[in-house]
């Protein structure tokens, strides 16, 4: 009965050890083939259906508001673009939200753009979800420096903080914001870091003084001190400027090599 047992033990543990050596081999074999293979980038194949029924959509929204709204088109990637006149902020997101036909109750982020070439220098974009239809559709506006935008918080209120960001990164005022303030920045910050012509390393720098026992803000002062570029050294490396190196003789049979000074 002993023996029986043992022999039993010493097959289910032979087993088990076979199987486990049979799936790391699998392992192995499939990672080597996966090493093997090319790599390429992955590229979101075109759904004409899909372009057609957000091309559609797009030129009933715009029939439905042409005041507002300037162009639609839809992007490479099936994404349905709408853009509008400042004024028709309220108006068009309200419609998307409300009409049966779109339910685009969901802002999922706010954002804005700096390209300061044009002549309204920030472009405002909405993204919108419509949980009922399982769609997005992304709204953009412009505006420069001083005209405000309408604020969406009456009809998202999602975008109060969203607006908040902008407001904080980028300088965009928004009319009639319930709490239009900085959210990322400090209270006393000066300028708007997002714009690009706002410096890298910002205007002021904020360290503790032991004096007067409290943080304080000064200007920023960018000091290098001198540094010498040893040659020799294998991460200071300048091929562009280095002068190249003298070729050592070559030597002949029964010659002898130079002696090191």
């Amino acid at each position: 009965m002993a023996a029986s047992l043992v022999r039993f033990v010493r097959g289910g543990l032979g087993r088990s050890f076979n199987i486990a050596r049979t799936s790391c081999l699998l392992q192995q074999q499939t990672r080597l083939q996966s090493s093997t293979t090319e790599s390429r980038p992955t590229v979101r194949p075109k759904d004409a259906v899909t372009h057609n029924q957000l091309a559609a959509f797009g030129e009933y929204v715009a029939e439905m508001m042409p005041k507002y709204i300037q162009q639609v088109q839809v992007t490479c990637y099936n994404e349905l673009e709408v853009m509008i006149h400042p004024d028709g902020v309220i108006p068009v997101l309200t419609f998307l939200r409300d009409h049966t036909n779109a339910q685009f109750r969901n802002m999922i982020d706010l954002t804005a753009v700096d390209i300061p070439t044009r002549q309204n220098r920030f472009e405002i974009v909405y993204n919108l979800l419509s949980l009922r239809y399982n769609s997005r559709i992304r709204i953009k506006t412009y505006t420069d420096e001083l005209t405000p935008v309408d604020s969406a918080v009456p009809v998202h209120m999602a975008a109060n903080w969203y607006e908040r960001e902008v407001w904080d990164m980028f300088g965009v005022f928004f009319a009639n914001h319930p709490d239009l303030r900085r959210i990322l920045t400090d209270y006393g910050f000066e300028g708007h870091p997002f714009r690009k012509d706002f410096p890298l390393s910002g205007y002021v720098e904020v360290r503790y003084d032991d004096e007067l026992k409290r943080v304080v803000a000064e200007p920023v002062e960018l000091s290098q001190e001198f540094r010498k570029f040893d040659l020799n050294t294998p991460w200071e490396v300048f091929p562009a400027y280095r002068e190249p190196k003298e070729a050592a003789p070559k030597l002949e049979a029964g010659d002898k090599a130079p002696e090191k000074k």
